[in-house]
Formats: C-alpha cells, structure tokens, sequence
C-alpha cells in the first residue's frame, strides 16, 4: 500500500507541474509526449492521473489528522 500511495503522490505532481505548464506557457506535457491530446496514450495518462487524484482524496482525511496530531494545544491527540 505504501509504495501505491508514493505512486500516487507522484502522479498528482506531474499532473500538477502539467497544469501549471499550462496555466503559464500553454504547455502540455502530456500533449507533447503522446503526440496529441486525443491519442490513446494521453487519453490513458490523463486517466491513470486522474484515478491518482482520486486515490489521494482517500489520504486527504489522513493527511488532516496526522496534521492536527502534532499540534500542541490539541495534546497530540486525534479525535
């Protein structure tokens, strides 16, 4: 499980650093190694991206209480 979660982390990234490519340079990466938007190989890495952000929503809940469990005025504790 662990090495599926830093799997995931990774994807949403590289969609991330895409995204931003694109907010800033209109730049698509994924667009420019798979030769188009609409082939079949970006339409999967789109979709392989997609189901890691899915995954990582999973971990979000996660992810809050291990971040509240190091507050001090909490007393480390999560509830």
């Amino acid at each position: 499980m662990k090495c599926l979660k830093v799997l995931a982390c990774i994807l949403v990234i590289v969609g991330a650093l895409n995204w931003g490519l694109w907010g800033f340079f209109q730049f698509d990466v994924v667009a420019w190694l798979a030769h188009g938007n609409t082939t079949a190989l970006a339409r999967f890495i789109y979709a392989v991206i997609g189901l890691a952000g899915v995954w990582s929503l999973k971990c979000l809940g996660k992810c809050k209480c291990s971040c509240s469990c190091h507050d001090k005025k909490s007393g480390g504790s999560c509830k």
